[in-house]
């Protein structure tokens, strides 16, 4: 069995950093929006309006059941052709804007969910309380409700955002240059396809294992 030559990891780190910028930039940016989305969607959830509960429910449902490969693949093609059918001219969506926009959507399914179990777990009399001091429904929720939830709810949010940082690797589908596509280019080039699809395996599983080890210890702490 032909032995594993990594000495053309080296010349390729530069390349490699580029391309876990660019994942590291797609995942704070989409868990940033789908935490802000999937925050909308479940305060929509939890409403007394059949309206906004239904339609929220339906796109937790709707995004929860179909495959993430799918919706980013849909951005990528589908959409331009919605633009050039509203406005009659053709516009391109890049790879990145596709595919944040896919991740944020698509995550915040998962967040609104997270969201809205930590909502619920507050005591309903901390918002009647608020009531009697004169706040609107609003401020309750942003000053007293949601801090507390969030608080409580954080170790889940990041543990859906580490699956999300996984999920990243399906870039590979509209050609956009993550840390793995970049690693599996450059083993292609030099040749040496296997010793850099373990070393992106090595890498991947590293930051996951870490942040994991991190979020149980945050888990502990908060519990606490």
């Amino acid at each position: 069995m032909m032995g594993f030559d990594f000495s053309q990891i080296g010349p390729a780190l530069p390349g490699l950093m580029d391309g876990m910028v660019l994942t590291l930039k797609l995942l704070l940016l989409a868990v940033s929006g789908g935490v802000a989305l999937g925050t909308v969607l479940a305060l929509m959830r939890l409403s007394s309006n059949r309206l906004l509960s239904g339609g929220a429910k339906f796109y937790v449902n709707y995004f929860r059941s179909i495959p993430l490969l799918l919706v980013i693949t849909w951005f990528y093609f589908v959409v331009p052709l919605i633009f050039k059918w509203i406005s009659g001219e053709f516009v391109a969506v890049g790879a990145f804007t596709s595919c944040l926009v896919a991740f944020m959507m698509f995550e915040a399914a998962y967040y609104a969910e997270i969201v809205r179990a930590g909502v619920q777990s507050i005591s309903k009399g901390q918002l009647n309380a608020a009531y009697a001091l004169g706040m609107t429904y609003g401020q309750a929720m942003r000053l007293i409700i949601l801090p507390q939830a969030f608080r409580k709810m954080m170790p889940l949010l990041l543990q859906q955002s580490i699956i999300l940082f996984q999920d990243t690797s399906l870039v590979y589908a509209v050609g956009l240059m993550d840390f793995l596509n970049t690693a599996r280019s450059k083993g292609d080039i030099v040749g040496q396809p296997n010793e850099f699809l373990i070393l992106a395996g090595v890498v991947y599983f590293v930051i996951s294992f870490g942040a994991s080890t991190v979020v149980k210890r945050l888990q502990k702490r908060l519990a606490v």
